[in-house]
């Protein structure tokens, strides 16, 4: 084991921060690139959106499997693959039922979660069905059925997208203001010639900054956030080899582990802010319809690239298949419990089949997590 340099952690945090912050500026472009080329706005809302807040997650393995390469890449590559999944179905799922509790006084419902139950089971049917068929894979021989699932894993989500846009329930949402444009609009305030009105100006750049942008500022936005992406996962990879070979771990536990907790961060958040405001259907859908992702283009890589064996050799911690029994775990738990749940009564013409669902089933993700915690402290 060797010392963890200081430059080392501070190339980890630096990296994860600049994910987070591209992936916020990619997720808000691409809202409204989707609004400028007049695609459903629910579809926008609910799609662009969550698979602009699963790029850090997908393009960490991409990097460390397709250009850092070697099998230290391809150890950080599978641990983020697995380890996305593994955080929405369990500690993802637990802070949003924590945040039920805290907020019970100004929501709605109080602490009682309030679901669509057709939205959820859908997202977590695509997902139990196409991740064990993942898992499944692993342990079958041949490079031809790997890429034959990976195919379908690929045609399952394109099944789920059309089913998707076509669900009256996809929310709409709000699509905030333009990064970019605020900030050319404060640039131009900045170089207003001198003597001009102060307030007429504050009146113009408040206009210009939340209204409809350029399509090549919104392309150009874009472009930058999946550098920023692309860059700060490279950094990132490098990072995580360091910090694993100076822990002695092995670099797929760091990538387990580390990756996702950050990654995460936006989904998280998001469901936090609808939890609050009682919108529980966005703020579980948003962490099931990211599962439905992980499970098929992160994993679709792992399929194509790699050798795709999730057990260890005999003796040694089974740490991936951990990770993925208890993810497995945490989506069955959820639907079992959305389909026992009681029926909730609706106002007259609202036809939507809501249920009422304990917090504490959201809260049994947490004891998953700290089952795999206890797993890897005991090096099972």
């Amino acid at each position: 084991m060797e010392h963890l340099h200081a430059d080392t952690v501070f190339k980890l945090l630096v990296s994860l921060a600049v994910i987070l912050a591209s992936a916020e500026l990619f997720t808000n472009g691409v809202e409204w690139l989707g609004r400028r080329l007049s695609l459903a706005e629910g579809a926008v809302g609910s799609v662009l959106a969550a698979v602009g807040t699963a790029l850090p997650e997908t393009l960490i393995p991409f990097v460390a499997i397709l250009i850092a390469g070697g099998e230290t890449g391809r150890q950080i590559g599978l641990g983020a693959i697995l380890g996305a999944p593994f955080m929405l179905a369990t500690l993802a799922m637990f802070i949003t039922g924590l945040a039920a509790i805290v907020f019970a006084r100004r929501r709605p419902a109080g602490a009682t979660v309030i679901l669509n139950r057709a939205v959820v089971t859908r997202d977590l049917g695509f997902f139990l069905v196409m991740y064990a068929a993942a898992v499944a894979t692993s342990f079958a021989p041949g490079r031809f059925f790997h890429l034959m699932v990976c195919l379908g894993l690929l045609a399952a989500y394109a099944l789920y997208l059309r089913r998707t846009f076509a669900d009256p329930s996809v929310a709409d949402g709000e699509v905030g203001a333009l990064r970019f444009q605020r900030l050319l609009a404060r640039w131009w305030w900045w170089r207003r010639r001198p003597g001009e009105d102060a307030v007429h100006c504050g009146e113009w750049l408040e206009s210009v900054g939340n209204g409809a942008p350029r399509l090549r500022v919104i392309l150009g936005q874009v472009l930058v956030a999946l550098a920023g992406i692309v860059g700060g996962a490279y950094i990132f990879v490098g990072a995580a080899e360091e910090t694993a070979r100076a822990l002695g771990v092995a670099p797929l536990l760091v990538a387990l582990v580390i990756a996702p907790v950050a990654t995460e961060l936006p989904e998280k958040f998001n469901s936090i802010v609808w939890m609050r405001q009682g919108k529980d259907t966005y703020a579980v859908g948003n962490i099931t319809g990211a599962m439905v992702f992980q499970s098929s283009f992160p994993v679709s890589l792992g399929l194509a690239f790699t050798s795709w064996r999730l057990a260890a050799a005999a003796g040694e911690p089974q740490r991936a298949l951990y990770s993925v029994a208890l993810a497995l775990a945490g989506g069955l738990w959820l639907l079992a419990a959305t389909r026992l749940a009681p029926r909730e009564m609706t106002a007259a013409g609202d036809d939507r089949p809501l249920i009422r669902l304990h917090p504490a089933v959201l809260l049994a993700g947490g004891a998953l997590y700290a089952t795999f915690l206890f797993l890897l402290i005991k090096g099972i």
